[in-house]
């Protein structure tokens, strides 16, 4: 699998996607990700590759034609399944989202800045707007990352245990069961008898039941 995400801050997304899980998946070979930056596809001088909206107002706009040289340069290399851009107003990420990408071939993420990018690449280049959250946030490369980190956990080989994703929350539209290790007993604080009993059974009940009730707790929107 490979991502290819354009930014104006590239820095910003080394060290997240330079850990844990996903580089273990890059050096598997499990998957690629390539940052762009947006600068080495300005035409001035200067590289800049914003300007003032028009019609007024405050903040700046990402120009249309860095974008459309980015994006057009890399499709001419390979068709994507998706190109995406990150947006507050795009549709609230979710994990059957995440499932569904991991099964994708090549993703384009577009990350944008200030006060977003020119409606026209939006309207021409994009097949999917996604936000992380009712909440806006500098640039859109934390987001890009995030997105990242959910799909790649999802490609076979990548966890050493792949059910380990399949029991997450949101898997099913539950949330997870408590999680308890070594010692069994901390500062009086005991691990439930049933999970020490080894009855697979019994643990697997006392599972579902926990989901059940931590969900409609903390999220009963999920159990309607």
């Amino acid at each position: 699998m490979r991502f290819d995400i354009i930014t104006v801050l590239p820095d910003l997304l080394s060290g997240p996607l330079s850990c844990s899980i996903v580089e273990r998946a890059k050096n598997k070979g499990l998957v690629e990700i390539h940052t762009h930056n947006l600068r080495d596809y300005a035409s001035n001088k200067h590289k800049s590759v914003d300007d003032y909206a028009y019609g007024g107002g405050a903040g700046m706009v990402l120009q249309v034609e860095p974008f459309a040289a980015c994006i057009e340069a890399l499709q001419a290399e390979r068709s994507y399944d998706e190109i995406i851009y990150m947006t507050p107003d795009g549709e609230t990420f979710k994990q059957d989202h995440a499932n569904a990408l991991s099964l994708k071939g090549n993703i384009m993420i577009l990350c944008g800045h200030y006060k977003g990018i020119d409606q026209r690449i939006r309207d021409i280049f994009v097949t999917k707007e996604i936000s992380v959250g009712d909440f806006v946030l500098s640039g859109g490369e934390i987001p890009a990352a995030l997105v990242t980190d959910a799909v790649v956990r999802l490609i076979p080989g990548v966890l050493s245990d792949e059910t380990s994703a399949l029991s997450d929350s949101f898997q099913d539209g539950l949330l997870d069961a408590p999680a308890y290790s070594r010692p069994a007993v901390w500062r009086g604080h005991k691990v439930p008898d049933v999970l020490l009993s080894g009855h697979e059974a019994k643990i697997n009940q006392w599972r579902d039941e926990q989901r059940y009730e931590k969900t409609a707790k903390r999220r009963p929107d999920l159990l309607k």
